[in-house]
């Protein structure tokens, strides 16, 4: 392996950053208010169900095509298959990574903005916040250079090493704020929406809800478990560090229920005293959590543990996306990493000005409208989520599980996994039917979901 690409140089160090790339914003705005929704413990029932049975067996292929190859998303399929087709599975993959972190990178920076927010005691006016062009520029410059720093450092001296401090800061933060959620006077109505089961909300659109939260919340569909497979040594077990990374991944977003639901109970009483358009997403977190902590005994410092919290888990993501792309620069145009990170940050940035001004800084961007409403609201930021963040993950994921059952080969898939894994050979047929037949299925159900087709 060549030294510009750099190797893991521990087990823990893997997945400590592969689960980080995992977990990000959607596991804190989005995984307890889609649980909340959906039955609560019975959506989290099925969740971890599809989890185990579609998430983890497609990302061990994901991570076995890295490993086998010793290359990124794009390289890895050409030494399958040169010169082929096929390698436009993999550009997409990195084109997808470009796209959300252009625009990812943007919220990441907003978290930042609501730290300074809650220290000088100004909690509110998220829309005028988000609207000043120049504050959104700076913070997701500032964002995408913290980045920069990370990456820059390679593999073992950059994200391996930022993973092993960050993932138990981000650990302890979630500690302490679910502590101080519970003990709130009210808390429990918030326990008792999220954990009881609700069976009767479980509907085919749970199902499919369901299905795509397990899915894409593993960070799969866009070569990331690829590029991070390429990094791990061949005496590495596939299967136990891909568990490893499900169990940090379900765990920690499942711990931010235990402090959104709590707080929000605690101060309003029930769901239903939040409109519907804000109980997920930037609604939840940039104008609901402020107004409550702003109602909480000792809430200002509340509000800087969870937008620090926030910022945490976002850094661990973007640290993984723009390695993605920093991987196909090394290995596929010869380029030195130290150069190349720069460049490759300065072209996702530049994405991802027209995301960081359409939340009213640029009538233009803020009403750009390309994709239909019913798909993403008109602002351009929107429609880059759907575009990147739902449309090309599930197309790059149906892509990559068919290349990866069928043109490199279910047995030869099979063969780079059970490599110092005794538990895998017990069950290698049982992985090769599905990685053959019923993900690719799982995973185009999802993608037809995607246009609504269900709805």
């Amino acid at each position: 392996m060549s030294a510009n690409r750099g190797q893991w140089s521990s087990r823990i160090g893997f997945i400590f950053a592969a689960a980080g790339s995992a977990i990000g914003l959607g596991n804190i705005w989005r995984f307890p208010y889609v649980v909340g929704e959906n039955g609560g413990a019975a959506f989290v029932i099925l969740y971890l169900g599809f989890v185990a049975l579609i998430g983890l067996p497609y990302m061990f292929g994901e991570l076995a095509l890295g490993r086998v190859a010793q290359r990124n998303p794009v390289g890895s399929i050409d030494a399958i298959k040169p010169r082929s087709r096929w390698r436009w599975a993999g550009i997409l993959g990195v084109l997808t990574g470009v796209g959300i972190l252009s625009f990812y990178g943007v919220i990441a920076g907003w978290t930042v903005g609501y730290i300074h927010k809650m220290l000088t005691n100004n909690p509110g006016g998220f829309e005028q916040f988000v609207a000043d062009p120049w504050a959104s520029l700076f913070l997701y410059a500032l964002f995408t250079l913290l980045t920069i720093s990370i990456v820059y450092n390679g593999i073992e001296g950059g994200i391996e090493r930022w993973a092993k401090i960050l993932m138990p800061i981000l650990f302890v933060l979630l500690i302490i704020l679910i502590i101080y959620s519970n003990s709130l006077s009210g808390s429990g109505g918030g326990l008792s929406f999220y954990l009881n089961p609700d069976f009767s909300k479980i509907t085919g659109s749970t199902v499919l809800a369901a299905l795509g939260q397990a899915f894409f919340s593993l960070s799969l569909g866009m070569g990331l478990m690829i590029t991070y497979g390429s990094y791990l040594s061949k005496q590495e077990n596939l299967v136990t560090s891909g568990i490893y990374i499900g169990i940090f991944d379900t765990m920690i977003a499942f711990m931010a229920g235990l402090i959104i639901f709590p707080a929000i109970f605690a101060i309003k009483g029930n769901m239903e005293a939040i409109d519907a358009s804000l109980r997920s997403g930037p609604g939840l977190i940039f104008k609901v959590f402020p107004e409550i902590f702003s109602q909480m005994p000792g809430g200002i410092f509340v509000g800087v543990l969870f937008f620090i919290l926030l910022s945490v888990a976002a850094l661990t993501s973007t640290i993984s996306l723009l390695e993605v792309e920093v991987a196909y620069l090394i290995d596929e145009k010869g380029a030195r990493r130290k150069t190349i990170v720069w460049a490759a940050a300065a072209v996702t940035f530049f994405v991802g000005i027209p995301s960081a001004v359409s939340q009213g800084g640029s009538d233009f961007f803020t009403n750009f409208g390309l994709i239909p409403e019913r798909f993403a609201g008109p602002d351009f930021l929107s429609q880059m989520s759907f575009i990147f963040g739902d449309l090309a993950l599930a197309l790059g994921a149906f892509l990559l599980s068919i290349f990866i059952g069928w043109v490199w080969g279910a047995d030869k898939a099979a063969d780079e996994i059970a490599r110092n894994s005794p538990f895998f050979a017990k069950t290698r047929s049982v992985w090769m039917f599905m990685i053959r037949y019923f993900i690719p299925l799982v995973i185009f159900l999802i993608l037809l979901n995607v246009f609504g087709i269900f709805n």
